[in-house]
């Protein structure tokens, strides 16, 4: 039987190369998306054309009501969540904290956090024979992010934390979990983030001297999650080209 993964937030970016890498590895794979179906739909069409199992499940994983929805759904479709990947997340226009709003801070660590701790309770009482989960947090964590996005920095050092402490907890069940933490990734998610080429004006500061690819994120989510990684949990991969 093929292992079950769920991507969240699955439609673009690093979710949607990680969807694509995981079903060429022989994994039954969920799209999860909060709001944009045809682009899910794509990524799944993708993975069907090429042999693969895929569906996509609309759900706002910040809700619990959502979150309980979409694993009912994937039970259902394509049997018990085996592997989880979380990746939803938010990055709003660059600000410093002197002039956030509550409703800004709140929607941050929501979408990002809440969401995040959701999944990995839900995904938990499935794999009663094991299973693996990768966090997907930031070098952001690390690096703070002053004058830009501190509230995304933050909120992937609370997914850091939450990586650690998790690891712990559910080790004794045979899960696993470790965390990746991308640098800077050419994504859709810096136009979100208000600055469409970022990755262009900081390439010069990365040792590597250019940005990353989310297939090469991909990869060592695929890498976590697989048995090569059986002794593995706990642990986090820096894939930001030396920063």
């Amino acid at each position: 039987m093929n292992p079950i993964v769920l991507v969240t937030g699955g439609s673009r970016g690093i979710g949607a190369a990680t969807s694509k890498y995981l079903a060429t590895q022989g994994y039954s794979v969920c799209v999860n998306y909060v709001s944009n179906e045809t682009e899910a739909n794509k990524v799944v069409t993708e993975i069907e054309g090429n042999g693969g199992i895929a569906i996509s499940v609309q759900a706002d994983v910040s809700k619990e009501m959502d979150v309980t929805r979409l694993f009912t759904t994937i039970d259902q479709s394509l049997g018990k969540v085996t592997h989880l990947v979380n990746n939803a997340g938010i990055l709003l226009p660059q600000m410093c904290v002197a002039d956030m709003t509550e409703e800004r801070i709140n929607k941050v660590l929501t979408t990002n956090v809440t969401s995040y701790f959701l999944c990995c309770k839900e995904a938990i009482k499935r794999m009663t024979n094991g299973g693996a989960i990768v966090n997907v947090s930031s070098a952001a964590s690390r690096l703070g992010s002053p004058s830009e996005y501190i509230d995304y920095a933050a909120s992937k050092g609370a997914i850091d934390t939450l990586t650690i402490g998790l690891s712990l907890e559910v080790a004794s069940k045979n899960i696993r979990v470790n965390c990746v933490r991308p640098g800077f990734i050419y994504t859709e998610m810096h136009a979100d983030g208000g600055e469409e080429g970022r990755v262009e004006r900081v390439k010069s500061s990365i040792p590597l001297q250019r940005g990353g690819s989310p297939e090469e994120v991909a990869a060592s989510i695929a890498f976590l999650l697989s048995n090569e990684a059986a002794f593995i949990t706990g642990t986090f991969i820096d894939i930001a080209g030396g920063r």
